[in-house]
């Protein structure tokens, strides 16, 4: 069963609230980064890193938007499980398949909030030599301006709630949202 807006699911789920970024916002932002990240790019092949699972529909929209010549690959890391707050620690559970040494990066990320994962995240890439490593964010929260993450391309600035939709999830639950929203407790 999928919770309605506004509405309860049972167990710890908690339910959808108010929507922070509607459908229409979300793909016309997205258009407007793959424009940027296109003129950004021109004349070089471009490594996409998705981080999942949070960030495969924003990455799958960025990617097929995007101009210049570009693989993909995906890293799976956890610093959440099942709660509503990083626990500071960063594992990673899937690591590239392609090297990056000597190719230009961009790192796309679902949500920067702490900054924490991220933070581990440039530290173990920039190890492995890449000629630029760029991070591409959908969403940021204000956590992230504490730690000053160096973010190239953000999609939108929210408040610091816990969201669900495209692609965000709480408890594996909500991803399928079209939209992004603010999860109620």
């Amino acid at each position: 069963r999928r919770a309605r807006a506004g509405g309860r699911m049972s167990g710890d789920y908690g339910s959808i609230g108010r929507t922070l970024v509607s459908e229409e916002e979300l793909q016309a932002r997205i258009t407007e980064i793959a424009a940027e990240v296109s003129a950004d790019y021109e004349g070089r092949e471009l490594l996409v890193i998705g981080v999942l699972k949070g960030a495969i529909f924003f990455i799958a929209d960025l990617v097929r938007r995007i101009s210049v010549p570009c693989e993909l690959d995906f890293m799976a890391v956890s610093s959440y499980g099942s709660a509503t707050h990083s626990s500071g620690v960063v594992r990673i559970l899937k690591d590239l398949d392609i090297p990056i040494a000597g190719r230009h990066v961009l790192l796309v990320e679902d949500v920067i909030d702490s900054g924490l994962t991220l933070s581990y995240l440039l530290k173990n890439l920039a190890s492995r030599k890449p000629a630029s490593l760029e991070i591409c964010s959908l969403l940021t929260k204000p956590g992230h301006k504490r730690l000053k993450m160096p973010t190239r391309y953000i999609g939108f600035d929210l408040p610091d709630v816990f969201v669900i939709g495209y692609g965000l999830d709480h408890a594996e639950r909500y991803r399928e949202l079209p939209y992004i929203a603010e999860l109620e407790l």
